[in-house]
């Protein structure tokens, strides 16, 4: 299924806590519902993962997972996602992460019987498949592995699954840094979308198998890379915000091949996701700074439906340890919009949220409600996953270049410069044909092209 239509009639009508669609998982939680939940997501401290120190790993995530639940309990916040994210060697020997999974939905149950803690556990897969270079993305065993995580973790416990997929990356590393428009046309407009349809067909059946809910992807190997890259100067802001837009046509895929949300926490994407599915998304901004830096901070929250912190190790501050005091920063963000929500002043505060980031760099500007939506429009109008990154890509640079002729934005003479140089390399580049012209002769090496169907 290729969605042609929007779920919005305008960016207006998205709003944080309420989608078209909303989503019932777990412990009778319902997202997207008309109120915004945590989602806690958290890590070991600096140790060994292996099989050897499982008996430590679990002792580890049960302290994590209690001082979370009782936190939530203690804010009387009226529900929660916990997110475990797997560390490689967590997919690589199943037994971990299944254990982990089980250990934690077995605390989750226990809270729900004993204090009605609405609750629902989304396991994320580690994309092993990278170690290997060229990687292999449907033939190798890690491949068989991945599959196999899915399905062991939805029989542990895991109400909801998720990835983030990185077919492409091996072409993309290489093209950003190259400012490399081509390359990134390779990556994500031909190889990325090939990947994406191969692997969530696979997660989409495993989930209706065991009975689970098929989640969402995340853009986070490109996008949040370049995002990176530009704030270290490697690569211009305006390629970093463009890959921004583009990335979102791969993670659509997830949603046309049956997933139905919530999207990944660090997927930046997700509004673009939020308007053409109308299914619930997963953000994160200023609460996740103790994972990563970004520039949407606020405006992140604009949309969303679940609130995340992305990852903290599970250490010592003042207060308590790590895991729990992210639990309450969240639990106090979300109580905000949901109170905003129940005095009608929502609003109110996602217009603050929108403005206090929105024309303050190009990253910001590219997630915006409005920016979103136009970026989503641009998409369901094409009808390939190629044109649609190239229709992405092209809308990218028309939102940047008018809220600098507009005077509402900042670039430098060497931003423009590069803005004008990718706006007529869109141009060039219209079709497949060309990107394989160009593109393959620089990047072959990099990438096994059976791999990806071609």
């Amino acid at each position: 299924m290729m969605y042609e239509s929007l779920a919005y009639k305008t960016s207006n009508e998205m709003m944080f806590g309420k989608t078209v669609h909303p989503l019932h998982c777990g412990h009778d939680l319902v997202l997207g519902g008309g109120l915004v939940f945590p989602e806690v997501n958290f890590t070991l401290p600096v140790m060994q993962v292996d099989q050897k120190s499982l008996p430590k790993i679990l002792k580890q995530y049960e302290e994590m997972v209690s001082m979370v639940l009782n936190r939530l309990v203690i804010l009387d916040v009226p529900g929660a996602v916990i997110e475990f994210e797997h560390a490689p060697q967590m997919t690589e020997h199943l037994e971990i992460g299944a254990e982990v999974t089980a250990q934690t939905k077995q605390l989750m149950d226990d809270y729900y019987k004993k204090h009605g803690l609405k609750t629902a556990l989304r396991a994320t897969i580690c994309d092993i498949r990278e170690k290997e270079r060229p990687p292999k993305m449907r033939t190798g065993e890690a491949v068989k592995t991945v599959f196999e995580s899915f399905r062991v973790n939805a029989q542990n416990g895991a109400d909801m699954l998720s990835i983030e997929s990185t077919g492409g990356k091996e072409v993309s590393d290489r093209a950003l840094m190259e400012a490399n428009l081509p390359g990134l046309l390779l990556a994500l407009g031909i190889l990325a979308p090939r990947d994406m349809h191969f692997l969530w067909r696979e997660i989409c059946n495993i989930a209706q198998d065991e009975k689970v809910v098929a989640a969402g992807d995340s853009a986070c190997a490109f996008a949040n890379t370049a995002m990176v890259l530009a704030d270290q100067k490697f690569i211009p802001n305006v390629l970093a915000a463009i890959v921004r837009a583009m990335s979102a046509v791969r993670s659509l895929v997830a949603f046309e091949e049956g997933a139905v949300g919530p999207s990944k926490d660090c997927a930046y994407e997700g509004p673009v996701i939020k308007a053409i599915t109308g299914y619930p998304i997963s953000m994160e901004g200023k609460s996740s700074a103790c994972a990563h830096f970004s520039h949407m901070g606020n405006i992140a929250m604009a949309v969303t439906d679940l609130w995340s912190n992305e990852s903290v190790q599970n250490v010592k501050l003042l207060s308590g340890f790590a895991p729990e005091v992210f639990t309450e920063v969240l639990s106090y963000d979300c109580r905000l919009m949901n109170e905003a929500v129940v005095e009608g002043d929502e609003n109110t505060i996602k217009k603050l949220l929108v403005k206090s980031d929105e024309y303050k760099s190009v990253h910001a500007l590219m997630v915006s409600p409005e920016s979103s939506y136009k970026i989503a429009k641009a998409i369901v109008g094409a009808n390939s996953d190629f044109e649609r990154t190239r229709q992405a890509g092209i809308i990218a640079c028309e939102i940047m270049k008018t809220a600098f002729e507009e005077k509402k934005i900042i670039l430098s003479e060497r931003e423009i410069v590069y803005l004008n140089r990718f706006e007529d390399e869109f141009q060039t580049y219209s079709n497949e044909e060309s990107v394989l012209r160009v593109a393959l002769p620089d990047f072959e090496e990099l990438f096994l092209a059976s791999e990806y169907g071609l």
